[in-house]
């Protein structure tokens, strides 16, 4: 996975943590969540807000 793959990032998220409101999260937490899912395997300097924005918004998409 990469940064610009939110659909997918966000699937792996939701199913990482379940019990978690991703209305609710901040970035610094996100970021990290990301860069640990197994798969992942971009630059962690190409994440920006926008990038975790997109994230965010795809994984309250999955999540309802």
């Amino acid at each position: 996975m990469r940064w610009t793959d939110s659909r997918e990032i966000a699937i792996a998220l939701l199913e990482q943590y379940p019990d978690r409101d991703p209305r609710r999260l901040n970035f610094v937490d996100l970021r990290e969540w990301v860069l640990a899912l197994p798969g992942f395997s971009d630059d962690p300097k190409r994440c920006g807000e926008k990038i975790l924005e997109a994230i965010q918004m795809a994984w309250i998409e999955e999540a309802e």
